[in-house]
């Protein structure tokens, strides 16, 4: 990975991890807590990819395990969330860019339930119970309905962010000269102008003028 891309990558995760520990686990919501370092390795993969999500995922995921008041052996989240943000990265469109907003967000639900499943059974297996007492449908339940209630607010943003930072200005340059060009293709398309024949008719027909009013300057001094 890229240097901006480890400096961004632990940037965000690292803010993440404190407000979810400083501020959501602590409103004490029924179920399952807002996984706000979840939303932040689901933005990341989906820019970044496969391979980018699944270390962005372990990191993250061993700072939470690591992070106070966890509860659990060291290496459980961060395997979860290996695995999601591999996952997430198989999601990444090819062009770069998001159509709509339908495919983060049954990202973001298959990750919510997938994390949950995956961290009660990696629990399962190493004697931790927790889940059944608390009960799993109902975490699965809250896991991803916090998790779509806040997506909206962090995703786009880290996926913004992350596209930013990994831009260099050649690159820039050149979505800067795509995106004119598809803005006149939108105004073209909605008013039915053709644009680009405009501009050639207006040079044309002052090339025209030029040459009408040279002629007469040459009439007048022969006169």
């Amino acid at each position: 990975m890229r240097f901006n891309r480890m400096l961004l990558s632990t940037t965000l995760v690292t803010v993440a991890l404190v407000i979810q520990v400083s501020v959501l686990a602590r409103l004490h919501l029924p179920g399952a807590v807002p996984d706000l370092v979840l939303l932040t390795v689901l933005g990341l993969a989906l820019v970044y990819g496969h391979v980018g999500g699944a270390l962005i995922g372990f990191g993250a995921g061993l700072l939470s395990d690591l992070a106070p008041p966890a509860d659990h052996a060291a290496g459980r989240y961060a395997l979860v969330l290996c695995v999601i943000g591999y996952l997430a990265g198989l999601a990444k469109p090819e062009t770069g860019r998001l159509k709509s907003a339908t495919g983060p967000m049954a990202v973001v639900v298959v990750a919510a339930l997938g994390a949950t499943l995956l961290y009660a059974g990696v629990g399962a297996l190493v004697g931790d119970d927790a889940a059944r007492h608390v009960g799993l449908p109902s975490l699965l339940f809250t896991a991803a309905l916090y998790d779509l209630l806040l997506a909206p607010f962090v995703v786009p943003g880290v996926m913004a962010l992350a596209r930013r930072a990994d831009n260099d200005p050649l690159a820039e340059t050149g979505s800067g000269a795509k995106t004119s060009d598809v803005a006149s293709g939108w105004l073209s398309s909605g008013t039915g102008l053709r644009i680009g024949k405009q501009r050639g008719g207006l040079r044309i027909r002052a090339a025209r003028s030029r040459m009408a009013r040279a002629g007469r300057i040459k009439g007048v001094k022969r006169l």
